[in-house]
């Protein structure tokens, strides 16, 4: 949990959960983006990106048994980490 790639896979698991809550919400109203309740929207969507932080830190081994962090594109010049 102290590690970069902890934190960075867990970091990519809240926003794909966060976007997947935004998108299932905005799909569940199936109206035009003007009238979307955008709080409520939005809180929903942080309300689970903050449950799969929860869950990946309350799970001992981290984010996932198989789940790494999406490697970084090589820069030129730059070793690839």
């Amino acid at each position: 949990m102290t590690t970069w790639t902890f934190w960075r896979a867990t970091l990519e698991r809240a926003v794909r959960t966060a976007a997947q809550t935004l998108v299932a919400v905005l799909g569940a109203g199936a109206v035009d983006l003007l009238s979307v309740d955008w709080p409520a929207a939005l809180a929903t969507a942080g309300g689970a990106a903050l449950l799969a932080v929860l869950t990946a830190v309350a799970t001992p081994g981290g984010p996932g048994a198989t789940e790494t962090p999406t490697p970084a594109p090589a820069r030129a010049g730059l070793p690839r980490s």
